[in-house]
């Protein structure tokens, strides 16, 4: 079975501007209906931060307006860049039979990767989805580039017994399920 992680699609985090925003939200839109359409699992994270524009139940905590989330839709909550620390994500997934975890979301330096690399740490075979996630401008680099940066990191990731980090558009990736 395929699963969707969805990470930090939150109305807070768009309150700048975020890289090719709009496409990111239409390809997680085409994947979720289509992993669901194929009895596959879709799994909302989203992050709590008291004191900020992710304070829990706040206007900005939300899911991204323009995300279409089924009622049938599992959602998490975390505290900390990985989706899998101290919260219910690694007991979900074990209740299925996972054959992909297919990871998006925002952002692409921050939960993204950190929650990538756990995923292949713990033997998942872990898809990113190269424009289904994305990040803002940091002082240093423009998004693009951040986004660049690391799809090359996960395409060289070391990891053991063989194992990589496959990474694929939406339609690549829709061409597959």
């Amino acid at each position: 079975m395929d699963v969707l992680l969805v990470i930090d699609m939150q109305q807070g985090l768009f309150d700048n501007p975020r890289h090719q925003d709009a496409q990111v939200i239409a390809n997680i839109n085409r994947l979720a209906d289509r992993v669901r359409g194929q009895h596959g699992r879709v799994i909302y994270v989203q992050h709590d931060e008291p004191g900020s524009e992710l304070e829990p139940g706040s206007a900005g905590w939300q899911l991204h307006a323009d995300l279409a989330p089924s009622p049938h839709d599992s959602r998490v909550r975390k505290t900390a860049c990985d989706s899998f620390l101290d919260t219910e994500l690694g007991f979900l997934l074990a209740e299925q039979s996972v054959d992909r975890l297919l990871i998006c979301g925002c952002a692409t330096d921050f939960c993204v990767d950190t929650t990538l690399r756990s995923a292949a740490a713990r033997g998942f075979d872990a898809f990113a989805v190269t424009d289904a996630h994305t990040t803002a401008d940091r002082p240093h680099l423009s998004a693009e580039q951040i986004i660049q940066h690391h799809h090359f990191m996960w395409r060289h990731l070391s990891l053991p017994q063989g194992r990589s980090v496959t990474l694929l558009t939406t339609d690549e990736l829709l061409a597959t399920i």
